[in-house]
């Protein structure tokens, strides 16, 4: 996966934004204004995915690819090294469902005009 790939799946979802906003060696990926990835752009790329506590604790020790996420709470963020993990579709599940828990903690009004632009 490299970040072109990345940046296209990401922008494909409804209301999703990227922007820079840690400097030039942080694209972040944004729903209703809240952050749901993380990617540095300068060396190799790592991930920093959001996900419910359960699952980064479940991660953590199933992946050797998977460390507690850098500068965020280690209880619902996670950081991968996508081609250490190597499994791309893995990796886009893991994406799809920071997205899916970013939108559903939106308020409702915020997630009906995000989920109206769908097709």
């Amino acid at each position: 996966m490299n970040i072109e790939d990345l940046r296209l799946w990401c922008l494909e979802k409804a209301g999703v934004t990227e922007s820079l906003p840690f400097g030039d060696d942080t694209l972040v990926f944004k729903v209703g204004g809240k952050m749901f990835l993380l990617a540095n752009l300068d060396g190799p790329l790592w991930l920093n995915v959001k996900a419910r506590p359960e699952h980064v604790i479940e991660r953590l020790e199933q992946f050797s690819s998977v460390q507690p996420g850098y500068h965020m709470n280690k209880k619902h963020w996670f950081m991968v090294d996508p081609i250490a993990l190597g499994d791309d579709k893995l990796l886009l599940k893991w994406i799809d469902e920071s997205y899916q828990l970013v939108l559903s903690g939106l308020p409702v009004k915020t997630r009906k005009e995000i989920t109206a632009t769908t097709p």
